[in-house]
């Protein structure tokens, strides 16, 4: 089954553009003013980070070589902020780069040279996802684990644990179906949005992620050919009596 988007308003919202280069600076600036986006502007992380604090912007476009302070920096300290939506838009294409923007935060990658319509996509994607997507329950709670999800606090028996926003969203997504096998192609689709611009190892990646925060009885299961569960302990097989 597909999943049914809600409908989100997305004009007038303030996207910032962290690029060195004025040229395409300017070039991102023209697309998102064309679809009716407010588009903020910004030479270098330093100029970046002020922006960030007087215009709260709705999402980033983030390059990562910039002078000053590298996108690297800037990512950090945006996310010590805020959980904004951030896209890293870069000239880098090693996989490493890759996985290490996403393990610091960003929850999208993109290389340069791109299409204009595909980072379109991408922006309204993360879009939809911060201000309209999948709804989740305002608390969750097992024997094991618990989820404020309007405070964003995760608690495992009492000890908080400090997720990055895709931790979050992969473990949210989790416990939202306990139980239930999904597949790497469910997740990628369900808490990345794209099913196709990641390698299913980034799934695989993220939920070793987890359970090494959430510590070493977490309960999600890897169901060898299919995918991954959360499975709580009231829906775990009780262990066998032996007759005394």
């Amino acid at each position: 089954m597909g999943r049914v988007h809600r409908s989100v308003d997305q004009r007038g919202a303030a996207v910032l553009v962290v690029e060195d280069d004025p040229d395409i600076r300017g070039l991102i600036r023209d697309l998102l003013a064309s679809r009716g986006y407010r588009p903020l502007e910004a030479g270098d992380g330093r100029a970046a980070l002020r922006v960030f604090h007087e215009q709260r912007p709705s999402l980033v476009v983030l390059d990562l070589a910039m002078p000053e302070l590298d996108g690297w920096e800037t990512l950090a300290r945006i996310r010590d902020l805020s959980e904004v939506p951030v896209l890293v838009l870069t000239a880098r294409s090693a996989e490493e780069d890759k996985v290490r923007a996403l393990r610091d935060g960003a929850d999208d990658y993109l290389v340069k040279p791109f299409g204009y319509e595909e980072l379109l996509a991408r922006i309204a994607a993360l879009l939809r996802r911060a201000g309209g997507g999948e709804r989740h329950r305002e608390r969750y709670e097992d024997g094991y684990l618990a989820i404020d999800h309007a405070s964003r606090e995760v608690t495992v028996r009492g000890r908080s644990v400090a997720l990055t926003p895709l931790e979050y969203r992969l473990l949210a997504t989790l416990t939202s179906n306990p139980g239930q096998v999904l597949s790497r192609e469910q997740l990628l689709r369900l808490v990345w949005d794209d099913p196709h611009g990641l390698s299913r190892d980034a799934v695989r990646l993220y939920i070793g992620y987890l359970r090494r925060k959430l510590g070493p009885d977490a309960p999600i299961d890897t169901v060898r050919g299919f995918g991954y569960r959360y499975r709580p302990s009231e829906l775990r097989a009780p262990k066998a009596r032996h007759a005394g």
